[in-house]
């Protein structure tokens, strides 16, 4: 499932527009805390530009707080960083028609779990876990941060310990890649028995305090400084080899770096495309560059007038130079895009109709659609000129490089390109509180997108996802409505069997790249920067901690 991760974006690519919560210090500090020169076998120190809200795992919003959950909590699926296959966790088999795990009519499925795991307290997890967590993702009095996937669902049964069964309202194709999986914003289990008496979970002492079954336990959090976990040597998957992780609240990249290469800190979570420009000339730091299932893109509102001719909005593809954004931007840590599923995915369609930049093309196809330059050079038709208003979030340094640098090619090609910008809060708003996005009051934006593993990108694309009062949590912005995209969709979610699925995605694919509601520029690779002697790191796309238990060093 795709959607739009607000403060995640914004947060994770402009620290100032984070708000860093007061000290609080739980627990007793590590005399180890401050760091020290040198590798510490056993202990990875690890820094992070934004703290950490809260520990629960159903309230996570963004991607170090999911980070941190899967320290210390666990999913049912989740994926392997090397084979990006789907894996078990708390599940002893992923799921499958082939395995029985789904029903032959799609809307029953089974979940058969490890026995023996325990949570740090030393309860017993079982399936009336799983049935709560599902509970607490739907309870409206938590703060969650999304429930796609966990709606679908009618019951949840438990007919023993180790079995739990998710009854379907329809059949839903992504289910298991995204309940309890890593979708796009991962959700783990957390544990009845300490959490089953709160009405809601937004403001206890658990979040702050969390008891998970996962490979570390807190030791302590002192805000704004650090949070120190040590080793659950009851891990089910196995015991830890490290011993302890100190994770380490630095603001500054240029601070982290220079820990990092004074080996007071082994990995940097996160780098910005900034730091990696730097990163890549260093021979004394690894860096991994992590496939993610994220794009960055300008949409295009088919809804307005300029826009509603497809040539203009090809005309627009083929005057972005989508190379030179890349390597000006990220270093050449990102891939360029040609429409939204990535290189890496199963559902990945290379035979799409791609735009290099080719300013000859887009004044051709614009002179088609009846623009002709005026003495500015700018194409005008019946005296109005080709003038459109580029939107992207104030706090996003990376967005406001990406526009200024489109607003000045499309000006090649004869477009006026004026550059709006709105606060996150503002432009990506729900409809009731008039965001310019929902509400359709813009051009074109440059917006970025967080995805999950499974590939589901209907929220994006079906007609019937336009945001409007009867539907007001649409996300499909660029208000592209196509029929032969809404069979396509239908097929991709109501199908349970891969190849049909992909078949259905090529398609999706295909007329993205077509219609181009909306132009991809890249597809972001995440600057992992570790200390060479960190070992047995192989993030996977959604989160880097999924098999923190093999780490080493």
């Amino acid at each position: 499932m795709r959607n739009l991760v607000i403060g995640a974006l914004a947060c994770a690519l402009s620290v100032s527009a984070c708000t860093k919560v007061g000290d609080q210090s739980i627990g007793t500090a590590s005399s180890t805390s401050t760091g020290s020169a040198g590798t510490v076998p056993g202990e990875l120190r690890v820094a992070i530009q934004r703290a950490p809200n809260t520990l629960n795992p159903i309230l996570s919003a963004n991607t170090t707080e999911g980070f941190l959950n899967r320290l210390s909590f666990d999913t049912l699926v989740s994926v392997d960083g090397t084979t990006k296959k789907p894996v078990p966790i708390l599940a002893t088999d992923v799921p499958t028609t082939e395995n029985g795990g789904i029903s032959k009519d799609g809307l029953t499925i089974t979940y058969h779990l490890h026995s023996g795991v325990k949570w740090h307290d030393g309860a017993p997890f079982s399936s009336k876990d799983v049935k709560f967590s599902w509970q607490a993702m739907m309870n409206n009095a938590n703060n969650v941060n999304e429930r796609v996937g966990y709606e679908e669902v009618k019951t949840v049964d438990t007919p023993d310990d180790n079995t739990v069964v998710f009854h379907l309202k329809k059949k839903f194709a992504p289910f298991v890649n995204t309940v309890f999986a890593e979708s796009d914003s991962p959700v783990c289990i957390i544990p009845e028995h300490l959490l089953g008496k709160f009405p809601n979970l937004n403001q206890i002492p658990f979040n702050q305090q969390p008891v998970g079954t996962g490979p570390f336990k807190l030791a302590s959090w002192v805000r704004g400084d650090h949070i120190e976990l040590v080793a659950n040597d009851d891990y089910f998957r196995g015991k830890p080899k490290l011993r302890r992780i100190m994770i380490r609240e630095i603001p500054d990249e240029n601070t982290s770096l220079n820990a990092l290469r004074s080996h007071d800190v082994d990995w940097i979570f996160e780098a910005s495309p900034q730091l990696y420009k730097q990163l890549k000339l260093m021979t004394d730091i690894k860096v991994i560059l992590n496939d993610q299932p994220q794009t960055l893109g300008m949409q295009m509102n088919t809804s307005r007038p300029l826009l509603s001719d497809v040539r203009v909005r090809r005309a627009i593809a083929y005057a972005i130079d989508k190379q030179s954004l890349v390597d000006k931007n990220t270093g050449g840590s990102a891939a360029v895009a040609w429409a939204d599923q990535p290189p890496f995915s199963w559902a990945y369609e290379p035979d799409v109709t791609k735009y290099p930049a080719d300013l000859a093309k887009a004044k051709d196809l614009l002179r088609q659609a009846g623009w002709t330059p005026g003495s500015d050079g700018i194409m005008r038709k019946a005296g109005q000129p080709l003038s459109l208003q580029l939107a992207y979030n104030v706090e996003n340094a990376t967005r406001k490089l990406v526009a200024v640098q489109i607003q000045a090619m499309l000006k090649e090609a004869g477009i006026d390109a004026q550059i709006k910008t709105y606060p996150a809060n503002l432009l990506f708003a729900t409809y009731g509180q008039g965001g310019i996005m929902t509400t359709g009051k813009f051009d074109l934006a440059v917006t970025g997108w967080i995805a999950g593993y499974d590939p589901d990108d209907h929220s994006l694309f079906q007609s019937d996802q336009i945001p409007r009062p009867s539907h007001p949590d649409g996300v499909n912005y660029t208000r592209y409505s196509n029929p032969e995209m809404d069979a396509a969709q239908k097929a991709a979610l109501d199908s349970y069997d891969d190849g049909a699925r992909k078949k259905a995605y090529s398609t999706i694919q295909k007329l993205l790249a077509r219609d181009v509601p909306e132009d991809f520029i890249w597809f972001p690779r995440q600057a992992q920067p570790i200390n060479p002697g960190f070992k047995g790191f192989a993030p996977n796309p959604v989160n880097e901690a999924w098999n923190a238990y093999e780490w080493e060093i």
